[in-house]
């Protein structure tokens, strides 16, 4: 058991993160199964879904009243509206949440309803946020593991494997589509962070770096277009690659240009390449989201601290227990875990600043820079002369929010 946390223990670790994965996704299938919370009972989530279907057949461009031709369809959109148009989310977060559904023909009926009986039309059209899910926890476990070691990597993949807050979200269990935004910004900040590492390399940087270009603005792209307030995760990655790349600023800049571009790109493709469209969505949309007066509400802190606690049994041990040695001992602070407590500190103060965002937002976001600042600290007590104690530890709490999880799952009716 001792060994298990270091790397001569873990002969396949990338077998063992896929089979944890694998296990999340079992979590989240069952939780669709046996949960109760049908599609077809989900007003919000069918009104989205025929609204980027209506966008994919060419009838409207979702989340606004812009009609691509004359007809009675009528566009249902969720949060906040200004003149018709979503103020939170572009159109590329109404076809994804279409798009495995899109050829269905009961969706342009008047009773569309119908064709969502049955759980496996129902697990289908959960699909884009169990695969955003997915993706994230695997993105995750890659970073952690880089950072940090297999023990990094392994620390923040149990976490979030056993996370009811991420197992719901993924589900859309009493849910909104969010995984796609959370994946998005956590991709959008590492990728950056490792394009910066790569300048120091003496070659042509923004020829050998196109694939993390492409990567960067897809994140963008997935994470603004999924929530427009996410739109400061772009200039946090600048900064990062500025400050990581001191002596490469114009290479920085030049590649993050790049990839606001193509993240650009892809937005304007998700308005289905309608200058207007685009126009008038960005100039009603909400790109702050903060209210200003939440900041002096006690409440507000009090419910996104909840939120960041209940991600997982554990975090309410794991969290103080290493946010008292971050501040306690000098060693733990490094970029390696200073660079997502810096995170989660901004993810939070939006959060509480946007109460009233139709969603967890940033609630949802923060949760995996936790995640990885937590295991991050826990790995520099590994190697302390409390190595056993501290693996006894990180053993009976996130072996038994394990167990706690898969108990709640399994008295599901």
């Amino acid at each position: 058991m001792r060994n298990f946390f270091s790397a001569q223990g873990l002969s396949r670790p990338k077998t063992l993160a896929g089979l944890l994965l694998l296990v999340f996704l079992a979590q989240c299938i069952w939780l669709v199964v046996r949960g109760g919370a049908k599609i077809a009972d989900d007003l919000g989530q069918l009104s989205r879904i025929q609204a980027g279907v209506e966008q994919i057949r060419g009838q409207a461009i979702a989340g606004t009243p812009i009609y691509l031709h004359a007809g009675p369809v009528v566009i249902q959109t969720e949060g906040p509206q200004a003149a018709g148009f979503d103020v939170n989310h572009s159109p590329l977060w109404y076809l994804t949440a279409a798009a495995p559904l899109a050829l269905s023909q009961n969706l342009l009926r008047a009773d569309f309803r119908r064709g969502y009986q049955g759980w496996a039309v129902d697990l289908l059209a959960r699909l884009p946020s169990l695969m955003f899910g997915f993706l994230l926890g695997a993105s995750l476990w890659y970073v952690a593991r880089r950072l940090y070691g297999n023990s990094g990597g392994f620390i923040a993949l149990s976490l979030y494997c056993f996370s009811p807050v991420i197992i719901r979200s993924s589900s859309l269990w009493f849910a909104v589509p969010e995984m796609g935004a959370a994946w998005g910004a956590f991709g959008a900040i590492f990728t950056a962070i490792a394009v910066a590492h790569t300048l120091y390399a003496p070659r042509e940087v923004i020829l050998w770096n196109w694939r993390r270009i492409l990567l960067l603005g897809l994140s963008l792209a997935l994470a603004i277009g999924s929530q427009f307030s996410l739109v400061v995760t772009a200039p946090m990655a600048l900064l990062f690659m500025l400050y990581l790349a001191p002596t490469r600023p114009r290479s920085a800049i030049a590649i993050w240009s790049a990839a606001c571009a193509v993240a650009l790109i892809i937005v304007f493709a998700s308005y289905f390449l309608h200058p207007r469209a685009l126009f008038e969505g960005m100039r009603h949309a909400d790109f702050l989201g903060i209210i200003w007066r939440a900041f002096l509400m006690p409440g507000a802190y009090r419910n996104v601290a909840v939120q960041v606690l209940s991600s997982n049994p554990a975090m309410v041990i794991m969290l103080p227990a290493t946010l008292i040695t971050y501040c306690a001992w000098p060693r733990a602070r490094y970029f390696g875990n200073t660079a997502p407590l810096l995170l989660c500190i901004i993810f939070f103060a939006h959060a509480v600043g946007s109460a009233h965002y139709p969603g967890l937002g940033f609630q949802l976001v923060v949760i995996p820079f936790t995640f990885v600042f937590v295991a991050g600290v826990l790995c520099d007590l590994l190697e302390t002369e409390f190595r056993s104690v501290v693996i006894l530890t990180l053993w009976i709490l996130l072996g038994g929010s394990a167990i706690w999880n898969l108990v709640a799952l399994a008295r599901l009716a």
